[in-house]
């Protein structure tokens, strides 16, 4: 093994043969094919098997278990048989859902999956971290998560958080120097490890070690990092089944010494509890909610949200207010440079001449103080900074070209037209003619960004940033190729262009340089002369402005979030209709200056917000969920991470995010879409409402089930189910109809309605009691068809009574699809529902109609009649609970 903290940079590279362009696509075959992908060997998971036998630990199955060594006893090994084979089908299901479940995390990790921009062949590509070899050279910049362990070889101020494997909270500043002695790993600061986050500077890293041979690697309490844990409504359904088990054991406890008082055999009294257990107990119940979630996630994938955490689906029903970025959220994040002011004109991109000294520097400034590229067409970086590359890319050019001599042969070389072609004019060329000497990379406090270069064969720092903040830090403007103080009047000028701009929606940039010999640090970010400003348009998104909308129908406030000029920030917000007739725009500086508790009264009528910093939106956030609202936050940068983790729900951008913010939050845009939010919230609203429907299904069926067993029991009349008949009924024909509600599409009456209260549990006095009436009609429909065949026999009566809970509770299903009538919702719009039905009447016709099932199922002689009796009996609660809903 490499020491690598020891070897010079130039030496471990040459050792492993690659060079500052990267390596080639031969060699990382190669390489590849030795060492493998850079991923991270997972727990070992349970065997098929093990997850087979584990279905069966569950107080539930335990008590169907007892119920089958009872009914051996009782003379009925039939019985026995039935709950046996019903059992090992619902742990088959069980394992099959589980197995499902685990691929569908699997698919989502690989969606959410870190990527990383490397060197290749001489150009700056990104690509998913799987795909990163040993020999690499990684390019880091603030907000990167670290996919691999490196040797740094260039480094640029570059700070990192190691907590993930050395414990310590503290930033640890990095050096491309190597060490001399034996280190400890802590103190390795000439190297980067895996799972490590950059959050400053910048830094090319050789790749030394992947996967399982990083530190992290070796670390076996890290590697399986994505434990399944249950979300707050799995463990309410499970403390509420908890509390439901023993409530009916109780009762069942009370039902069976009735019995015995009643001179009922030891047999039949216990038989008689075990029923009342099994129709009380909805055994679906568990892993109807987890499919439902399971299907909601996917189609939140397919719409473009990734969500990380299960806990996020129910939250986003809960939504009130909204935080948005601006940029390439609510806009189309394709920036364009629409303006520029230079020498005191304003002119569009395309009057940029390149032979006029004045302009030239202003664009070496675009190209030098910017940190992304173009790969294939394809802008890698900061749109802001790849917009000012295309802006180059796109100046007109006659007789002048970018020479392979430097930038002397840059400024003075010429060609013919017609040898001239967009290769020629490339911002790579710029680059390598005049390298960075020095760098301080942006961040969110300053709101600059600053290089040292060797321009016109002196040190030159360029800095571009936020005028209020550069503006301030001039003492000098170039104008007419003249340097003089600045006055007054040329503040007062620059002001009004910056106005203008703002006006017209149009986010500005500003630029300054200065010679300077001394060290660059943030202390001397002073004294600079002003070169000019570059206006870029980022139009609103076309879907914002109805998302927008849509949002204030569902009762979720829209708030803006930028770092833009104030007045830039409004104008887009008023096209996009999140800026209203007295409504408020504040800035960082005046959110500062404003206590909590004039924040917190202001809050509701902000809609804006500016120039704000990282603690501004943590503020932000604590301010509005202090009025009681769940806040949704999204966020792209390093400094987002504590401001998405302080939101119910934290959103981070899939194309334009780091990896530091994805990792802090519960939601990834893979389209960087506010409209996706909004579809997103429609979506966990729909998923919420499915669950409780089908919980309304199962519970109301099931109290059905109890109602009859309690009346049979209180009248002393025979048992009107048998165990295998509730049985059946809870685990075949109940289930299916129940993941059919829990996939019933969204629709726009969910974006009509309040955002639902997160206090409230599902079980309020108002769903419980629809629970007991609804289950009071199946349960009369039920025992006046048991009374009918009470006419005949006790056998005819108990299959009655089974066929009727059976096909009324079929019946139910549809029922339970929504608010609405079956008219209005209309059949078509779930066909799953249709099926389950069709899937379930053929169960029941199967135990019913096939002879040789009559003696399992204790399945007496019936007439046609009956079968119409029973079809007519079963379908009045639907008919009723449907003219209800129409009224």
């Amino acid at each position: 093994m490499i020491e690598s903290w020891k070897v010079d940079s130039n030496k471990l590279m040459k050792k492993m043969n690659v060079t500052e362009k990267g390596l080639s696509d031969e060699q990382v075959l190669q390489i590849r094919e030795k060492v493998g992908e850079n991923l991270l060997e997972e727990a070992k998971k349970k065997s098929v098997l093990q997850v087979f036998l584990s279905q069966f630990c569950d107080l539930l199955v335990i008590i169907l278990i007892i119920a089958a060594v009872i009914s051996a006893f009782s003379e009925n090994p039939e019985s026995t048989i039935v709950i046996i084979a019903v059992l090992i089908m619902n742990s088959i299901l069980g394992t099959v859902q589980h197995i499902k479940a685990e691929k569908s995390l699997e698919s989502l990790k690989q969606l959410s999956s870190p990527s990383a921009k490397i060197m290749r062949n001489g150009i700056k590509i990104q690509i998913p971290s799987k795909e990163v070899v040993p020999g690499d050279i990684l390019v880091l910049e603030a907000g990167d998560l670290i996919v691999a362990d490196g040797r740094i070889i260039n480094n640029y101020s570059l700070q990192v958080n190691e907590s993930s494997l050395t414990g310590e909270s503290t930033n640890v500043e990095k050096t491309d120097k190597a060490l001399e002695g034996d280190i400890p790993l802590a103190d390795r600061i000439n190297m980067v490890y895996s799972g490590s986050l950059v959050v400053y500077g910048r830094a090319e890293v050789l790749v030394t070690e992947t996967g399982m041979n990083t530190e992290i690697g070796k670390i076996a309490g890290l590697m399986n990092k994505a434990k399944e844990r249950k979300t707050p409504l799995q463990k309410s359904l499970d403390q509420f089944s908890g509390r439901l088990a023993i409530g009916i054991m109780i009762i069942s406890a009370v039902v069976f010494v009735l019995c015995l008082i009643r001179n009922v055999s030891l047999i039949d009294s216990l038989m008689f509890a075990v029923a009342l257990a099994v129709a009380a107990i909805p055994e679906a119940l568990g892993s109807i909610v987890t499919i439902v979630q399971a299907i909601g996630t996917g189609r939140m994938a397919s719409e473009n949200a990734i969500i990380k955490d299960l806990k996020a689906v129910e939250s986003l029903g809960c939504v009130s207010v909204i935080c948005s970025d601006k940029t390439g959220t609510l806009t189309q994040n394709k920036m364009t440079v629409e303006k520029v002011y230079v020498d005191g004109d304003i002119i569009s991109p395309n009057q940029l001449d390149l032979k006029n000294q004045l302009h030239r520097d202003l664009v070496y400034n675009a190209i030098l103080s910017n940190d992304s590229s173009i790969a294939d067409g394809k802008g890698i970086g900061d749109p802001t900074e790849y917009a000012l590359l295309e802006m180059f890319r796109n100046i007109k050019v006659e007789n002048f070209r970018i020479g392979n001599g430097g930038c002397k042969k840059f400024e003075d070389s010429t060609v013919e037209n017609n040898d001239f072609n967009e290769k020629m004019l490339n911002e790579e060329d710029v680059r390598r003619a005049i390298p960075r000497l020095q760098e301080i990379p942006f961040d969110s406090d300053r709101k600059l960004m600053s290089v040292k270069c060797k321009l016109h064969d002196k040190e030159t720092v360029l800095t571009k940033g936020a005028l209020d903040v550069l503006l301030n830090r001039c003492i000098k403007i170039r104008k007419n190729n003249q340097v003089r103080e600045i006055s007054q009047s040329d503040i007062e000028e620059i002001l009004k262009v910056n106005e203008k701009f703002s006006n017209q929606g149009l986010r500005v940039l500003s630029f300054a340089y200065k010679e300077a010999d001394e060290d660059l640090t943030i202390e001397n970010e002073k004294d600079f002369i002003f070169l000019g400003l570059i206006a870029m348009i980022d139009p609103p998104r076309e879907e914002s402005v109805e998302a927008v909308q849509k949002a204030k129908e569902a009762g979720i406030k829209t708030v803006m979030i930028t770092g833009d000029h104030k007045i830039t920030a409004i104008a887009i917000a008023k096209k996009i209709g999140i800026f209203n007739d007295g409504d408020l725009a504040v800035t960082g500086l005046e959110l500062d200056e404003m206590s909590n508790e004039e924040l917190y009264e202001k809050i509701n009528r902000i809609s804006v917000y500016a120039r704000v910093s990282p603690e501004n939106k943590i503020r932000i956030v604590e301010a509005w969920q202090k009025h009681g609202n769940v806040v949704s936050m999204t966020g792209d940068g390093v400094n987002d991470a504590p401001a998405l983790k302080k939101a119910d729900i934290g959103v981070a951008m899939g194309i334009t995010g780091t990896e530091v913010s994805k990792d802090a939050s519960s939601m990834i845009l893979a389209d960087d879409n506010f409209a996706t939010i909004i579809k997103a919230v429609a979506n966990g609203r729909n998923v919420y409402r499915n669950i409780k429907n089908a919980i309304m299904f199962l519970l109301s069926g099931n109290m059905a089930g109890i109602l009859c067993v309690l009346y049979a029991s209180i009248v002393g009349l025979s048992m009107p189910f048998t165990a295998i008949h509730l049985l059946f009924i809870n685990l075949l024909t109940d289930s299916l109809p129940a993941i059919a509600i829990g996939m019933e599409p969204s629709d726009d009456s969910l974006l009509k309605e309040k955002p639902r209260n997160p206090k409230e549990g599902i079980l309020t006095k108002y769903f419980i009691i629809k629970i007991m009436l609804q289950g009071a009609l199946i349960g009369i429909a039920t025992m006046s068809a048991y009374y009918i065949g009470l006419k005949t026999n006790t056998a005819l009566a108990t299959t009655m009574a089974f066929a009727t809970l059976t096909i009324a509770r079929l019946f139910h299903g549809f029922n339970c699809r929504g608010k609405e009538s079956i008219r209005k919702l209309k059949l078509k719009t779930n066909p799953y529902q249709i099926m389950a039905f069709v899937a379930g009447i053929a169960f029941i016709s199967i135990v019913l109609f096939v002879p040789q099932l009559h003696g399992l199922f204790e399945i007496a002689d019936f007439t046609a009649v009956n079968i119409l009796e029973i079809l007519g009996l079963a379908f009045v609660p639907t008919l009723i609970i449907q003219i209800v809903k129409e009224i």
